[in-house]
């Protein structure tokens, strides 16, 4: 199998979906669309529509791009099937049902970042920092049915160290560009081999609730300095100082 015959499908829709989408392009895969969450209202008034960084790169190399509302919609299932997809491979997107991620003859494949079966689900790098552990990674993994569950066939690692959630992203991000590559070359060759989870080591990171990262005096100091460095935008960590509240941008052992 050639990568040119290889019809492809991408899903996703953060930064961290760019560069894996970057990788099929520049390495001259076949990818026929783009699947990813319709613009958002921004602004003061939320009269700006804000275009996913998927979309931004798609529109800026030529690709075609569908939005849906809601993945069951007949419409848009009609356009998918109408791409005629060999393989989908979905990075940070949404769950799937089952009329999509088994739609392509040679199925869904998704690129998850952890070390599974520790931290399926939705956020896996906060919960690797929070948690202490000295490796994070990515997996090239078969979706299936069950949330993370499917076999997989290439993980890469890479140091946590004192690393903050938004540079842990960035380099698992590459860190996966490249792991799905390997998973490609596989398939084309034929030498694709899938591993099956090991049940008794799942872990399940679940999101990051409001509030969840904020700091108290009573505090043990590794944790206020891992709920830090868990931290974004989305998700800051807070303190209160002199009984005013406070942004806590980076912080570390005295």
């Amino acid at each position: 199998m050639k990568k040119e015959d290889l019809r492809i499908v991408y899903m996703g829709t953060p930064d961290f979906a760019v560069e894996s989408l970057r990788a099929l392009v520049e390495g001259g895969y076949n990818v026929v669309g783009v699947i990813t969450m319709p613009d958002k209202p921004m602004g003061r008034h939320g009269s700006v529509l804000q275009p996913s960084a998927v979309k931004q790169y798609a529109v800026s190399v030529g690709l075609p791009v569908l939005q849906p509302e809601k993945l069951k919609d007949e419409a848009f299932l009609e356009e998918l099937r109408a791409l005629r997809a060999d393989l989908q491979i979905v990075v940070a997107f949404r769950m799937l049902p089952e009329v999509v991620w088994n739609m392509p003859r040679l199925g869904t494949f998704n690129l998850h970042a952890s070390l599974l079966p520790r931290w399926r689900g939705a956020a896996p790098v906060e919960r690797a920092i929070l948690a202490g552990d000295e490796e994070a990674g990515v997996c090239i993994m078969r979706m299936e049915e069950g949330l993370d569950t499917g076999d997989y066939c290439v993980c890469r690692s890479i140091d946590v160290a004192d690393k903050n959630a938004a540079l842990l992203t960035d380099q698992l991000a590459d860190l996966g560009a490249h792991a799905l590559l390997t998973a490609l070359s596989q398939l084309e060759a034929g030498c694709i081999r899938w591993t099956a989870q090991e049940d008794t080591r799942v872990t399940y990171a679940h999101k990051i609730e409001k509030g969840e990262l904020d700091l108290f005096p009573d505090d043990d100091v590794w944790l206020a300095c891992a709920k830090v460095r868990a931290s974004s935008d989305a998700h800051p960590a807070h303190a209160v100082v002199a009984d005013k509240p406070v942004t806590v941008l980076s912080a570390r052992p005295a």
